[in-house]
């Protein structure tokens, strides 16, 4: 499969569209952050014709505005003060980008990083009691990248920000000494970057005798439908990775891809259509998620055909989330309200059997304390808030509690939330419950 990086993604730039401006740009932003863009895409997806505000163009190319025009006017004049200058300059610029810089930044409230990884250490999360996130070695690139992901750094080449790995060894040792655990999600990256035999070499132990009875369901998290659909359709193990999801159906387990859709342009080409078809036919479950972000599909009409086309591919809506507090989330971030107002307007216009939709959560964080759903705005005595659902959690009671925060208009994430705390508790006979008492232990930084 051919690709695109660097200055080859900047000349692809500057043919497509003309405009040797928007090349420049993107060779300026490309030296901070990473951008590899599939043939697939820029034959299938883009508009050129309408680029740069095309929103798949957005979604995966450079953008001189993804940096501060400081930063971009100091990356720039350091390409021509030497390879040390440039490197000091972009490292600084990484560094205000990325200020969570771990593998999979949950960031605290406090603004501390998260480094609560399983003993295992290397390539394993466990989300919740039940849950188990595995980033195998082999799997943490993609065929695409998306300019928003907040896993960004891993793919900057730079060791000291690549992500902790391992191999089904230490999958299988966690697993053994976890039995609560019954779900076991593969993600990156992409694993399904990898070649069948070595994906096989994980999911081959959860199939194992020794744990029918506990592993019930084996997931996989991908976007090549969408940005590489032949891995499914003329890939030399195409037929043997379809296989495998037969395998994996056929143990009595529930095979679950999940699809990583943005934009409902992504599901319109033949060869993703017929990618989808294969899938189904294994009889895996196709869910779909994405971030709602500006400048791709932060517009509720964007949505809801999304949802409605997916479901007419026989792909279930799962999930609306925040754009994580990471990389260029100035360029790509919306205000908690804005992604509440598209993800309810969405809902509004999906029937029929697109009604399926209406079971997907949103808009949802991940933050320390787990997955939260903001379920909407309460006009409570003391003024409105941000209602939120604990979704998934480590620590069991805390799934399915509410709490509000204080309504703040411009509030694009966890981080920026403050707990809805009246200013006189005498005129609420029935508190609600606060962010403080769901993070015990926090109340210097959450207390009222």
């Amino acid at each position: 499969m051919s690709v695109y990086t660097g200055r080859r993604l900047a000349r692809l730039i500057a043919d497509r569209t003309g405009r040797p401006d928007l090349a420049h740009d993107a060779e300026v932003v490309g030296h901070v952050l990473p951008f590899k863009v599939s043939a697939h895409v820029t034959d299938q997806l883009i508009d050129w014709s309408r680029a740069p505000d095309d929103p798949l163009y957005r979604l995966v190319m450079p953008h001189r505005d993804m940096l501060a025009s400081a930063d971009f006017a100091a990356v720039e004049a350091a390409r021509d003060a030497g390879e040390q200058r440039l490197r000091l300059t972009v490292s600084g610029v990484r560094d205000r980008l990325d200020p969570y810089p771990q593998p999979n930044p949950y960031p605290q409230p406090s603004g501390r990083p998260r480094r609560d990884t399983p003993e295992d250490g290397q390539g394993l999360q466990q989300e919740d009691a039940e849950t188990l996130l595995v980033f195998p070695r082999q799997g943490q690139t993609c065929h695409s990248y998306c300019a928003y992901c907040f896993r960004w750094p891993q793919f900057t080449g730079e060791t000291a920000t690549r992500p902790p790995v391992s191999g089904p060894e230490a999958m299988t040792a966690h697993l053994d000494r976890h039995p609560e655990i019954t779900d076991v999600l593969l993600t990156g990256g992409d694993p399904l970057v990898m070649r069948t035999e070595l994906l096989d070499a994980y999911v081959a132990p959860l199939l194992a005798e020794e744990r029918r009875d506990r592993i019930r369901t084996v997931s996989i998290g991908t976007k090549a439908v969408s940005f590489s659909p032949e891995r499914f359709l003329t890939a030399p193990d195409a037929d043997d990775l379809l296989r495998l999801f037969e395998r994996v159906v056929a143990s009595g387990r529930r095979l679950a891809l999940t699809l990583h859709v943005s934009h409902p342009r992504e599901l319109h080409p033949e060869p993703a259509r017929h990618a989808l078809r294969r899938l189904r036919d294994t009889g895996a479950v196709l869910r779909s998620q994405a971030p709602v972000v500006r400048h791709v599909n932060d517009d509720p009409d964007v949505w809801a055909r999304m949802w409605q086309e997916g479901v007419e591919l026989g792909i279930v809506p799962c999930s609306m989330f925040v754009e994580r507090d990471a990389g260029p989330r100035r360029y790509f971030g919306l205000p908690l309200s804005r992604a509440l107002t598209v993800y309810a307007d969405a809902l509004r216009q999906v029937s029929g059997p697109a009604g399926a939709a209406r079971a997907s959560r949103g808009p949802v964080m991940s933050t320390e304390l787990g997955t939260i759903a903001i379920e909407g705005i309460a006009h409570l005595p003391d003024g409105p808030a941000f209602a939120l659902r604990v979704l998934r959690a480590r620590d069991p009671a805390l799934v399915g509690t509410l709490a509000h925060a204080r309504y703040d208009p411009v509030a694009q994430g966890w981080s920026d939330l403050v707990p809805y705390a009246p200013h006189d508790r005498r005129v609420i006979p029935h508190e609600p419950l606060t962010l403080s008492a769901l993070l015990p232990g926090l109340g210097g930084v959450w207390g009222d």
